[in-house]
């Protein structure tokens, strides 16, 4: 005989609509009683009908997840505290890597859609803002994470990106570094816009421009990385200093260096923005912003859980919260961790 959702409460000591909040995804329990009511789930063997409970509470139990890529060290550990913390809410995330291709995004974002997922987090390229507001106007919580393009609909989580941008640069302004070039993503997207602003914020602070020849902008790409340090290497002048903010092209620039056998720090100061578990382990370890990436995962699950509980049909049985105004923005700060791949012009590191 199937096990019945009466007996997993009566296990758990709960009554039946706190073990049915439990098992449909509701956030809105202690976690003391989330595990009890999983726990009796688990040893009571109960199989919750899906399908009849998607019709009754027009839920499915699953988050959709569409991101550019996982080559990006942020993106990696937001995938897994995304999907780390949603579990244990009771939902299962479809993950989508788009590689940045606007037409496979429309395509997942078309899929989510008619899979009725119960709330999206995207980290987006931009190109369907019309789609994402389709998939807003059918009652989805929407999140978008690091990523915010012009009338998107739904919340943000977003990292501090001019402010690590200005902590990255006035570190190597005051270690005595004047000839400072940047390597950063396009000024279409948040982070290529916003981390540049902060490199030439902080110039500025100290009565220095932005040169030209020492600025390159492009893809988020590991090729483009090591073309553009090997063409500022190459210069007339090159740079003493480098903040590298575009984290995908960083890869390619940290191969770039050591094949043009450039030593850092003593030719070339390095700071990185995003920080990589192997960054500390890197010859010489690398200084970097960290821009809170595990904190962005957990901030993007709360704020979605969050929304997904104050819509209409998630209190079918009682008061709830009331749903918040849309379209709320939260911000992650950044801070930098200093190593040995930063010191003072033509001198090795401390």
């Amino acid at each position: 005989m199937a096990v019945t959702l009466d007996q997993v409460a009566d296990a758990a000591g709960v009554s039946k609509s706190t073990a049915s909040r439990v098992l449909s995804g509701s956030s809105r329990v202690s976690a003391q009683t989330r595990r009890a009511v999983q726990s009796a789930a688990e040893r009571l063997g109960y199989r919750p009908n899906r399908i009849a409970s998607g019709l009754r509470t027009r839920r499915s139990n699953l988050i959709g997840l569409v991101i550019t890529n996982l080559v990006n060290a942020s993106f990696h550990t937001i995938t897994e505290v995304l999907q780390q913390r949603l579990d244990e809410c009771g939902y299962q995330v479809l993950l989508c890597v788009t590689d940045a291709d606007p037409v496979r995004e429309r395509r997942y974002l078309d899929m989510l859609l008619d899979h009725r997922i119960d709330g999206l987090v995207i980290v987006g390229t931009g190109a369907n803002t019309a789609t994402v507001r389709q998939v807003s106007a059918a009652g989805i919580p929407v999140v978008n994470l690091m990523r915010s393009p012009d009338d998107a609909p739904g919340d943000s989580v977003m990292a501090g990106d001019r402010e690590g941008a200005e902590l990255a640069v006035r570190h190597l302004l005051d270690l005595g570094h004047r000839n400072i070039a940047f390597i950063g993503g396009p000024p279409t997207v948040d982070s290529g816009r916003d981390r540049y602003a902060g490199f030439a914020a902080a110039l500025a602070a100290a009565g220095l421009e932005p040169d030209p020849a020492l600025c390159e902008r492009g893809p988020y790409t590991m090729s483009f990385g090591a073309e553009a340090v090997t063409r500022l290497m190459a210069s007339d002048s090159p740079p003493t200093a480098l903040y590298s903010a575009n984290h995908e092209a960083t890869f390619g620039t940290l191969g770039a260096l050591v094949q043009l056998g450039v030593r850092v720090p003593e030719q070339l100061s390095l700071v990185c923005h995003e920080a990589a578990p192997w960054f500390p382990y890197w010859h010489p370890p690398i200084t970097v912003v960290d821009n809170g990436a595990r904190d962005l995962g957990e901030l993007a699950a709360e704020q979605l859980l969050r929304r997904i509980d104050s819509r209409p049909d998630s209190r079918p049985d009682e008061g709830g919260p009331e749903p918040e105004d849309a379209g709320r923005l939260i911000r992650v700060g950044s801070r930098l961790v200093v190593r040995s791949s930063t010191a003072a012009p033509g001198r090795p590191s401390v």
